[in-house]
Parts: C-alpha cells; sequence; structure tokens
C-alpha cells in the first residue's frame, strides 16, 4: 500500500512541467475594433453645457428673492387684513359708545327742560 501512494507521487513528479503551468501569452497593445467605435460614437454627441457659477449663482439668488418677497407680500397683506378687522370693530364699538351717550344726553336734556317748565 505504501508503495502505491510512493509510485503515485513520483508519477506527479515526473510529469513535465510546462504541462501543469499554463503558458501566458504576451499582451498585444491594440484596441479592439468595438472600444473605437464607441469612442467615435460619443464624440458625436452633442455633449451639455455646464451652467456655470455665476449663472446658477444669480438664479438662485433671483429665485429666492421673488420667493421671499411674495411670502413677504402674503404675510403683510394678512397683517393688513388682521388690523383692519381690529379697527373696524373699534369703530363699531365707538360708534355704540356714541349712540349711548348721545341717548343719555337726550334723556338728560329732557329732564332739564321738564325741570325748567315746573319753575
Amino acid at each position: 500500500m505504501a508503495s502505491r501512494i510512493f509510485v503515485h507521487t513520483l508519477r506527479a513528479f515526473t510529469k513535465p512541467i510546462a504541462t501543469n503551468i499554463p503558458i501566458q501569452q504576451p499582451r498585444s497593445f491594440q484596441t479592439a475594433s468595438r472600444l473605437l467605435d464607441a469612442a467615435t460614437t460619443s464624440a458625436a454627441l452633442p455633449s451639455r453645457k455646464p451652467v456655470g457659477a455665476f449663472r446658477g449663482g444669480l438664479f438662485g439668488f433671483l429665485a429666492g428673492t421673488t420667493l421671499a418677497g411674495s411670502m413677504m407680500y402674503y404675510y403683510i397683506l394678512d397683517e393688513y387684513k388682521v388690523s383692519n378687522e381690529l379697527l373696524t370693530e373699534d369703530i363699531y364699538a365707538l360708534q355704540a359708545a356714541v349712540q349711548r351717550i348721545h341717548s343719555y344726553v337726550t334723556t338728560l336734556e329732557e329732564k332739564v327742560d321738564a325741570m325748567q317748565k315746573r319753575k
């Protein structure tokens, strides 16, 4: 049994070395036709013009200013409505107070006239 293992191991070492190690082919420095075609088609496509920092910044500034202005306009409009409602309520309260005072004054005048007629 031990002799069979020895014979098997000996056979593995007696094989030629070239069959055990694959021989590598030298690499060529040629490009494939697909890569060459891909390079020419990508050059034919129109390239996208990048947006510059100045134009992007100017657009962002104008958009932000417009948005802030419109928000401020609606805020001021809402505040105007609230203050207008408060002023209207105050005017109605003042009108009611004036009417009450007017009614008190007329009753006092009537009482004074009635007192003067008695004398």
